[in-house]
Parts: C-alpha cells; structure tokens; sequence
C-alpha cells in the first residue's frame, strides 16, 4: 500500500461531497460539502480552497456509470469537474467507480439514526468516503491502483445545458 493522503470527490449538481483518508492510506473520512457555484471554474476552485491545507498523493474523482457500466448523464459533469480540477492541480486525478455510493451513504447515515430530512448536509460527504474506501480497498487488497486516470478518458466536447462552461474554456 502506497504512502498518502488521498481525496475523493462526490460531483454533484448541488453539492460537491468531499472525503479524505489518513497519511497511510487506511481510513476514509467524510471531510466537508462544497456547493456548486455558479460556473464550474468557480467551483473546483472552492473545492480546492476547501482543502488547502492538505497534500494528495492522488485524488479520485467519482465516475457515475449505470449498474450495466454505461455513462450517465451525470457522466459528462464529473468529467468536466475533473478536467478542470486537473487545470488547477497538479495532483494525479484517477476516476473511481461510484455506483450505488449515494444509495449505500444513505443507509450508512439511517443505520447512524440519522434521518432524510437531515442527510442532505452530510450524504455528498459520506458518498465520497464510500468512493474513496472503495479505491482504497482495491489498492489494500488487489495490490493495483483503483480506477482509470483522467489520461485515459476524452474531454467531454461541452458541459451539461447547466450553463456552465466546458473544462476546455477554462483552459
């Protein structure tokens, strides 16, 4: 197992849940819910404003796919998020496989006595800690770095019909 901080990001319309794990790689910890602000540069920059103080070894950013493997239309959004956040970072971005994260960060929180009403604050953080154990998982157990590097995917021709702009014209 290698030796870092990682950061997983759970890219939503509303909210952006972010999770970290410890120095050795062995903990996930929910960590903090960023809104989405009004352009997409604005909001990886919050992101990362939310975690200045900490140093990445990687950062996993949840790839919303169907229970079949196929894109989403939530697919588009979280790649435009990762290429922009890969425009102002220079930690390697891996795209993690987030099927199921909400619904299963949802009966973690009412298994926690935590009701609906109030895991709206939480349920974004809590979906990037289960991305974010997922990965670290994979790398514990089958000894391979979990996901697919940014490198490997194509930059989406245009964001959402959101507004927002496209990774490539913040470029």
């Amino acid at each position: 197992m290698r030796s870092g901080r990682r950061l997983a990001i759970d890219v939503g319309r509303a909210r952006i849940g972010l999770a970290m794990s410890d120095q050795a790689g062995l903990l996930a910890t929910p960590f903090s819910t960023v809104y989405r602000l009004e352009s997409l540069e604005a909001s990886v920059k919050s992101v990362l404003e939310a975690v200045s103080d900490y140093y990445f070894l990687e950062i996993y950013v949840g790839h919303p796919l169907n229970l079949q493997g196929s894109p989403t239309a939530s697919t588009t959004d979280a790649l435009n998020f990762a290429f922009a956040l890969r425009n102002l970072s220079d930690v390697p971005i891996r795209m993690v496989d987030e099927r199921l994260s909400t619904v299963s960060a949802s009966a973690n929180l009412r298994n926690h006595g935590i009701s609906s009403k109030n895991q709206r604050k939480v349920i974004d953080q809590e979906a990037a800690a289960i991305i974010l154990e997922g990965g670290l998982s994979i790398e514990r157990n089958q000894q391979r770095i979990p996901g697919r590097s940014l490198d490997e995917f194509e930059r989406p021709a245009a964001a959402q019909s959101s507004g927002e702009e496209s990774a490539e014209e913040i470029a």
